[in-house]
């Protein structure tokens, strides 16, 4: 088996809404689009992002009522504090300041429309030596 690409499917009430907000923001554009779905994607290394419109019927019968909560999509990536000050001028709200913690690792978070929680990530060398 060879992978060949990455998808992570959302479940959102309001797909036109996370669609803007992926694509106005954080470089996204549309590949294919149906009553109930979306699908989204870059040309880096980020994964592949559909979104479906919940209660749709290629969902599992379980989940269909379901919403993407309890995820973090997160993204590692290069020059997050330039990243962080762009999207704040777009007015986007940045629901977790850039911080850093002590083994290394710099985040800050935004979320979507639907309360879809992106974290942007970027490894430093540790403040702490980490116990081996």
């Amino acid at each position: 088996m060879q992978i060949t690409a990455s998808t992570v499917s959302l479940t959102v009430d309001d797909i036109a809404a996370s669609r803007r907000f992926f694509t106005a923001h954080l470089g996204y554009a549309e590949q294919a689009a149906a009553e109930g779905f979306a699908l989204l994607s870059r040309e880096d290394a980020a994964v592949d992002i559909v979104l479906l419109a919940r209660g749709n019927e290629v969902l599992p019968a379980a989940q269909r009522d379901q919403r993407a909560s309890g995820l973090i999509l997160a993204f590692t990536a290069t020059g997050i504090e330039g990243e962080e000050e762009r999207l704040r001028g777009e007015g986007v709200e940045i629901t977790m300041p850039l911080r850093e913690e002590p083994w290394g690792e710099r985040l800050f978070q935004v979320t979507d429309p639907n309360g879809v929680v992106v974290q942007f990530v970027e490894w430093v060398t540790p403040s702490v030596p980490v116990d081996a």
